[in-house]
């Protein structure tokens, strides 16, 4: 099999040799030009048909997000953002995902990160994981109205709760856990659930601090439930979806007759932090709620294990992604095989299935 071709793209002269030389480095990666902003990056896909693409976001004559849309609508090809910390940054860093990059890596230390190499290795991770997602893989974010969400509300429920004891798990709680392509799936699945849905949600996305927020930020204004960044020590409450910070694992516990968030900093988990393992294990403990845990899009295996944990309580309802709407078809494919899950659905029908198990 050759070498994937990579295109790199970046106003800073010092930034396309340093990632070139990243990028060369691995055999399965060459490099097949450089650009020096958007106009120049779209001359340049046109004429070497690289197989992906690193596109830095804030540059002139034309910006990353202006030639990411470029390029996904005309070639869709997968492109990598390389992204600052700052509040614009990380906000750009959310569009471009929800415009169709793949993946982003933050620089450490702004437009030009001369300590680029401590990203050097999630780099060529990211790099190599896109160049072998599908042509055209995208999830359509839709923004739906009340009557679109109380139809799914109403939607042949009561048969489907048979197995239920609403006595026995009086309260109950959504848990999700998704990574590479993340984004864009909670874009399609938040805003299909109402204002009024039953359960506090809990959502572990694998990413770098400050950009935790910034989703959050941009979910909320999709939904009609209320997105945040989850905070240590705040009670959970219906109707809102708590994002785990970046760097911080997010775990559940009692507090009277209550349940509260609680984020620590301990060691990565199979390296992550946010772990969604951490986080489902945590949910595994609580005896007397109802849990419906979702696993999406992502890379690797976090959540399997997790899942193990809950169902070794045998109250919870475990949903998957199918592979069709997946970018990358890792932690979802690890549940399935690890035979952990009730049902697999298709992006689209994630948010109905759930609102299948709630009262």
């Amino acid at each position: 099999m050759g070498k994937k071709k990579v295109l790199i793209v970046d106003d800073s002269a010092f930034m396309r040799k340093l990632i070139s030389d990243f990028v060369s480095e691995h055999p399965e990666l060459e490099v097949v030009g450089t650009a020096r902003n958007g106009k120049d990056a779209i001359e340049k896909v046109k004429t070497l048909c690289p197989d992906v693409v690193t596109m830095d976001i804030e540059m002139p004559v034309m910006n990353g997000l202006e030639a990411l849309k470029w390029i996904i609508s005309h070639y869709q090809l997968p492109v990598v953002m390389l992204s600052s910390t700052t509040k614009e940054g990380t906000e750009n860093a959310i569009k471009a995902l929800e415009n169709g990059a793949i993946d982003f890596v933050a620089k450490p230390s702004g437009p030009i990160s001369l300590d680029l190499d401590k990203v050097k290795n999630e780099l060529i991770s990211k790099l190599l994981l896109a160049s072998k997602v599908k042509k055209g893989m995208k999830s359509n974010v839709r923004v739906h109205t009340d009557e679109m969400d109380r139809g799914l509300m109403t939607s042949n429920r009561e048969s489907e709760l048979n197995h239920w004891s609403t006595k026995e798990y009086a309260k109950s709680l959504v848990l999700i856990g998704t990574s590479t392509g993340g984004p864009r799936a909670l874009q399609e699945v938040l805003p299909q659930l109402p204002k009024e849905i039953g359960a506090p949600i809990l959502i572990v996305q694998h990413m770098p601090p400050g950009f935790t927020k910034s989703l959050a930020e941009r979910l909320n204004q999709l939904s009609r439930i209320y997105v945040k960044e989850a905070e240590d020590g705040e009670l959970l409450k219906k109707g809102i979806a708590y994002i785990a910070p970046g760097n911080f694992h997010m775990k559940i516990k009692e507090v009277g007759r209550s349940l509260a968030i609680s984020l620590d900093q301990s060691p990565r988990m199979n390296g992550h932090k946010p772990s969604v393992d951490v986080l489902f294990e945590s949910a595994s403990k609580l005896e007397f709620y109802k849990k419906i845990a979702v696993i999406l899009t992502g890379m690797g295996s976090d959540g399997t294990y997790g899942l193990i944990k809950l169902k070794e309580k045998g109250n919870v309802h475990a949903i998957a992604e199918s592979k069709d709407s997946c970018v990358v078809f890792g932690m979802p494919k690890s549940a399935i095989e690890a035979n952990v899950i009730d049902e697999v659905k298709p992006i689209q029908d994630i948010a109905q299935s759930i609102l299948k198990y709630l009262p």
